[in-house]
């Protein structure tokens, strides 16, 4: 019988979908404190297109293999780990590497998983409802009544970030193109077509006194869009940068000048930069309760991710060109065994 293989897909180096090739090697060795993972269910987020194009800060250099977040079975145990039996579901958030048939992960990062869970559905909560549940809870601090808009609101945290909200009785608004309206509809957002109308417009229209926070994910010039957005009081949370990918680098830079700047006007609103991965690193407990929090939810059916394909590994060039054309509404996720 053939010793098994691992498979993964790499960045090979910047550039568009096509750099992303698949690769066969022998199966990584856990090292001492590591857990190999067989992974059943890999990610796919905005994070790994802008690390596919050089413009995501502290990754290796290509060749290396994107993937945030996975789930999976324990395959092998480094040396002093305890805790971790073989085949126990597991989660992860992993940064890079989750676009592999098995992947090395820390035991200490590791988060069980229900067996009755859907390993896709169970990796949509590990990057993109951690995301929008600590942007809610910890970041903005959100209670019943209040108003959020949300950006990008048909993607994969956005609409994590709309049911989520909903749960917490927040009066919700959310742009999108025209088609995804329907979407937002269902998941009980007033929708805005950011491609004919002002968002600022609409908003000042619907709630003249401003609200209580905006989630914006484009940055550049549209942070301070948001921000005008705002009432006395209320907050901008910036987790990512869509325009260095559609405008360049330099418009990214003028988004978090712009963010300095922000965080500097003496008007009672507050402006900041939220990383999930940073968070993760800093308060790992937290990850952890959250995350366990959001299983819980999804086991009772309160919460459920928008799957917007399942696809096997050898499409994550496809994967990748379908969510930087926003042609998808909710999460991409690899299937790396199927």
């Amino acid at each position: 019988m053939a010793a098994q293989k691992n498979v993964r897909a790499v960045i090979t180096r910047p550039g568009g979908p096509e750099v992303l090739k698949l690769v066969t090697e022998d199966l990584p060795s856990p090292a001492p404190g590591q857990v190999r993972v067989k992974v059943l269910a890999a990610g796919v987020a905005y994070a790994d297109i802008l690390m596919r194009r050089g413009l995501y800060p502290g990754v290796p250099r290509p060749p290396f293999t994107p993937g945030y977040d996975i789930v999976g079975e324990v395959d092998a145990l480094g040396q002093g780990v305890t805790g971790f039996a073989l085949g126990l579901r597991v989660a992860a958030l992993t940064m890079v590497g989750g676009y592999s048939r098995f992947a090395l992960v820390p035991a200490a990062h590791l988060v069980p998983v229900s067996q009755q869970l859907d390993p896709a559905e169970a990796v949509s909560l590990v990057l993109n409802y951690v995301t929008a549940y600590q942007m809610l809870h910890r970041i903005a601090a959100l209670h019943s009544g209040q108003g959020l808009l949300v950006h990008s609101a048909a993607g994969g945290v956005g609409t994590a970030a709309l049911q989520l909200g909903r749960l917490s009785g927040l009066r919700l608004f959310g742009t999108a193109s025209k088609a995804k309206h329907e979407i937002l509809f269902s998941l009980g957002a007033t929708p805005i077509d950011y491609r004919n109308e002002s968002f600022v417009a609409r908003i000042r229209q619907l709630v003249p006194q401003g609200l209580d926070s905006v989630f914006d994910p484009i940055g550049g010039r549209h942070w301070w869009e948001s921000y005008r957005c705002l009432r006395p009081g209320g907050s901008l949370v910036c987790y990512g940068a869509q325009a260095a990918v559609t405008e360049g680098k330099f418009a990214a830079g003028i988004g978090f000048a712009l963010l300095g700047l922000m965080k500097m006007i003496p008007d009672r609103r507050r402006a900041s930069w939220y990383n999930v991965k940073v968070l993760h690193d800093a308060h790992p407990e937290w990850f952890r309760e959250d995350l366990t929090k959001l299983f819980e939810l999804l086991a009772e059916r309160q919460i459920q991710p928008l799957i917007a394909s399942r696809l096997p590994l050898r499409d994550a060039p496809r994967a990748n060109e379908m969510l930087e054309k926003a042609q998808v509404s909710g999460k991409i996720v690899l299937l790396p065994h199927s």
